[in-house]
């Protein structure tokens, strides 16, 4: 249907002017346009190659919707000299030529947004030493896009994708002439939109942190946009930013990253600070202190250590085929280091890796052997669902005067093992020792007899671990005779793991960042254990070394961009 209607709208398209152009809100980075400009594209961790053009044959589908949705457009702009701009306006007249009446994967109405307010957001620069005939062509492009999403906007999927349809459109009535008297409807639509999928403590169904910061970025702009022409901006869009804007801060890690869950990454390096600052100045409003819970996390901050744990079940029904089994897991974060962390998002590298990124094993956190808390379907088509997971999770607040404590707990073994997985997490005021306990527990006759078969079955033991995931910029090493980990951040901070009842072993893993070709090796601390009665328990801390200074300078200089030598 969206193909249809754009085949449709091509044949009714007519001439218009550009009679406001907003500014880019959407920026690229230089070296990524550099390298488009020697034939090398990185589009979602695809590495294509072509040479005076732009290439659309994506096979990933993250990466044909960065190709379709002009994602390369601002890495272009972002050089901003003549042959980048030859080269933007070469990739424009292939994709119109090729795909430009209905045919093609961009048409979906979240993509057609998308790209449609990169056109005009990048007008001039596309127009810029442009012929009369090739400018005349341009502006039908916009008017064609504006008139498809008219009809289809409404139809794009929940989420993202609608905000998105709508934000292209409300660009289009606020920049095209003769179509500024739909803007107050399509603004009226847009606020519909998110009372209906912003929940009451800013988050989204999806508990994709940073599909919330795409959405929240959008957002954004609508309300710049709106106020730039003059607009009354509607007291319902004000307050969705608000509680937006304050999950986001609970989501935010100490380096400014976002938790690494259910299919988001980090964020593209300062999105998140600059989209709440541009918040904070348009509401007028000094900026909050960030909640301790939204979306289904749970953040322990104190000093300069940020805690996020993921509690609640994953969003089997808002988003099955991207949901991880990834309940009670938690990432840590000293200074501007990430320190504990997840796999990550492996939809980038393959199936199969983004299968293995949403076990539970891929998480840090306890796992039974080849397990996973919540159940996964058969495999089959593009996708694979979860469909099963923790019918109950707990979550209790016990801060101290002296610490930032939480109680928590799912079921998610229950209906395989029997067990419920208890965790006690424990940040010190001074953010130097995070102290955990880890139990697994079968309370109940029908629990402790299930267990007991499972327990018979394996041989009198049901194995576990408790895994710790760490960023590859972590140099970890075994200490006092395998009974502690030191981990030594490249600020110079140093961080011991200690463990009572366990063994503990270093042992591969991989963080898969978006943006990247391959995945990155990395090591992960993997405390061994088995259960062999009702209750099995396990005390763990994580702290800084005594010499290492609450305050350090961090001088040590970061790949932030992720921007490969090809």
């Amino acid at each position: 249907m969206d193909r249809l209607a754009a085949r449709w709208q091509a044949r009714v398209r007519a001439p218009v002017a550009i009679i406001s152009q907003p500014e880019p809100r959407s920026l690229g980075l230089f070296a990524r346009g550099q390298q488009m400009l020697a034939g090398n594209f990185l589009v979602a961790g695809e590495l294509l190659n072509a040479s005076g053009t732009v290439p659309f044959e994506a096979t990933t589908p993250d990466a044909v919707d960065e190709v379709h949705g002009f994602a390369w457009l601002d890495h272009l702009a972002a050089v901003g000299d003549r042959p980048a701009r030859d080269l933007a306006q070469a990739g424009l007249r292939d994709w119109s030529d090729r795909f430009g009446r209905g045919h093609g994967p961009g048409w979906a109405p979240g993509l057609t947004g998308r790209r449609l307010i990169r056109l005009i957001s990048h007008a001039v620069f596309l127009m810029q030493g442009a012929e009369g005939a090739q400018q005349t062509a341009f502006l039908r492009m916009l008017a064609h896009h504006a008139g498809v999403l008219n009809r289809r906007a409404a139809h794009a999927a929940p989420g993202l994708p609608r905000i998105e349809a709508r934000t292209g459109l409300l660009y289009a009535a606020l920049s095209l002439e003769g179509w500024q008297d739909r803007a107050p409807g399509i603004a009226a639509a847009l606020t519909r939109d998110c009372a209906g999928q912003i929940a009451a403590d800013g988050g989204l169904d999806t508990r994709n942190p940073e599909e919330l910061l795409s959405v929240f970025e959008c957002l954004g702009w609508v309300w710049q946009l709106m106020a730039e022409n003059h607009q009354s901006i509607p007291d319902a869009l004000d307050d969705v930013m608000g509680r937006m804007a304050n999950a986001l801060r609970c989501l935010r890690h100490a380096d400014g990253g976002l938790m690494r869950c259910h299919g988001g990454g980090r964020g593209r390096e300062g999105a998140l600070a600059a989209a709440l600052a541009a918040q904070d100045a348009l509401s007028g409003l000094p900026p909050a202190a960030p909640p301790e819970h939204a979306m289904g996390y749970v953040r322990l901050a104190a000093g300069r250590t940020s805690t996020i744990i993921d509690a609640a079940g994953p969003p089997m029904g808002a988003a099955p085929g991207c949901a991880h089994a990834a309940t009670l897991a938690f990432e840590l974060t000293s200074n501007r280091r990430p320190v504990i962390v997840s796999c990550g998002d492996g939809r980038g590298f393959g199936p199969e890796w983004h299968r293995a990124s949403r076990a539970t094993a891929s998480h840090s956190t306890l796992a039974l052997d080849g397990y996973s808390s919540s159940r996964f379907g058969i495999p089959g088509g593009r996708r694979l669902e979860l469909t099963d997971g923790p019918r109950h999770v707990g979550l209790e607040f016990r801060h101290t005067p002296y610490a930032r404590a939480v109680a928590l707990s799912h079921d998610g073994y229950g209906e395989s093992h029997g067990l419920e997985h208890l965790r006690y997490l424990d940040l010190s005021k001074d953010g130097r020792v995070l102290s955990g306990e880890d139990m697994l527990i079968a309370t109940g006759r029908a629990a402790q007899k299930r267990f007991d078969e499972v327990r018979a079955r394996l041989g009198g033991t049901i194995p576990y671990a408790l895994r710790f995931h760490l960023h590859p910029e972590v140099e970890a090493s075994l200490d006092m005779n395998g009974t502690a980990v030191s981990l030594t951040l490249r600020s110079g901070e140093i961080w011991v793991m200690r463990a009572e009842g366990a063994t503990l072993a270093l042992a591969p893993s991989v963080y898969l960042e978006k943006g990247r070709v391959k995945p990155r090796a990395s090591q992960q601390i993997v405390l061994s254990l088995a259960a062999t009665s009702y209750t099995s328990q396990t005390n763990w801390t994580l702290a800084k070394a005594h010499d290492t200074p609450t305050a350090l300078r961090d001088h040590a200089q970061d790949d932030i961009l992720a921007v490969p030598d090809l």
